[in-house]
């Protein structure tokens, strides 16, 4: 009791010191999106270290992060829920999204008083809603400005963690990030330094890398770990994205690789032409082509599509007449993985509520083991 007295704060830090050592080791993460159409009480939270729950909302008016009154009951009770059949897994308010608008984050990240708004908010929504921590999804910062502001919005918000943590005498939340797959966001760098210093991890979104919306002419592989030169398309993985944040000076155990449970169909110009990098005209069925990994599942076994496992990308595909779906399969997930394992990193999925009966969950799971 002494030393609390003459050193109030070290108490505190070192729980917050235990707390960090804590949350970095073997991330299993997953994010559940309130919109899925899966309960929270479904989720199979035995299979996660760290649980994200979709999406909180930033006020463009007030600054502050507010709960739709849709999601209200469901994000008060998620902690308890799914702690239900996994006591140890940590839960996370993930603010923002790729639906959200970038410009509100821009102008909130842009002052101190917003940026103090925004910190304050973020606390009291987590605390009084139960969870863990709280998750940053600003999809994307996009200008010199944005991302020197990300650095700062990152350092203050860990200070005020520690400040709350010690005046509340709880451990400090979580904070973690949802950030581009590289650390360089088409010629602008984030803010390295002060997001090793100041995030628990971040979450590498490591997909979308091609789409028939945007890659139109060409099979690829919307996730691959690997690129293979010379293809046609444009080349980019994974892999190539953790070593850009790791060679920024992000620590590798700060990083969880992104995994997606949904995938995109072209549409083949011929159907015997159907490999990796084959011409297409395009989305398969309208939109944007996504389909979550039960859809595929789904359309594999309805149509009896052909699947393969591409080692050297790391992706899987499958075809039915001039349909073809990339997409990560049980083979892809095993493999990244490994590479996870093999490089110090955690992991994180997008979304549990597009798996099939937990399979890709379970391989991911006891693969890191």
């Amino acid at each position: 009791m002494a030393y609390s007295k003459k050193f109030p704060f070290l108490i505190p830090f070192l729980l917050f010191m235990l707390h960090l050592h804590e949350s970095t080791a073997q991330i299993k993460g997953g994010y559940w999106f309130s919109a899925s159409g899966l309960p929270a009480s479904s989720i199979n939270s035995t299979l996660f270290t760290h649980l994200f729950c979709a999406f909180a909302n930033l006020d463009p008016n007030t600054n502050k992060v507010t709960i739709s009154s849709s999601n209200a009951a469901q994000f008060s009770s998620f902690t308890q829920t799914v702690q239900q059949k996994n006591p140890s897994v940590k839960t996370l308010l993930s603010i923002g999204g790729g639906a959200s608008n970038p410009s509100t984050f821009s102008a909130m990240a842009s002052q101190s008083s917003s940026r103090k708004s925004f910190i304050d908010s973020s606390i009291q929504q987590a605390r009084s809603n139960n969870f863990h921590g709280v998750d940053l999804d600003w999809e994307y910062p996009s200008s010199s400005s944005d991302m020197q502001n990300l650095g700062q919005l990152a350092r203050e918000f860990r200070t005020s963690l520690i400040n709350e943590g010690r005046n509340s005498g709880k451990p400090p939340l979580l904070l973690t990030a949802a950030f581009f797959h590289s650390s360089n966001y088409y010629s602008l760098d984030y803010p390295a330094k002060a997001i090793n210093e100041s995030f628990d991890f971040i979450n590498v979104m490591a997909y979308d890398f091609h789409g028939p919306n945007w890659f139109p002419n060409r099979t690829a592989p919307p996730a691959g770990l690997y690129f293979q030169r010379n293809s046609g398309v444009y080349q980019v993985g994974g892999d190539q994205g953790i070593r850009s944040w790791i060679g920024a000076g992000v620590a590798a155990q700060k990083l969880a690789l992104g995994i997606p449970y949904y995938g995109y169909a072209w549409r083949l110009v011929n159907a015997n032409n159907n490999g990796l990098y084959a011409p297409a005209t395009g989305s398969a069925f309208g939109g944007d082509g996504s389909m979550g990994y039960n859809q595929i599942r789904a359309f594999v076994s309805q149509n009896r599509a052909r699947c393969v496992y591409n080692s050297t990308v790391v992706t899987d595909y499958c075809y039915a007449g001039t349909t073809w779906i990339g997409y990560d399969d049980v083979q892809s997930v095993t493999a990244k993985v490994n590479y996870c394992k093999r490089n110090g990193l955690g992991y994180f999925v997008w979304h549990v509520g597009a798996d099939d009966n937990w399979v890709l969950s379970q391989t991911a799971y006891r693969t890191m083991g």
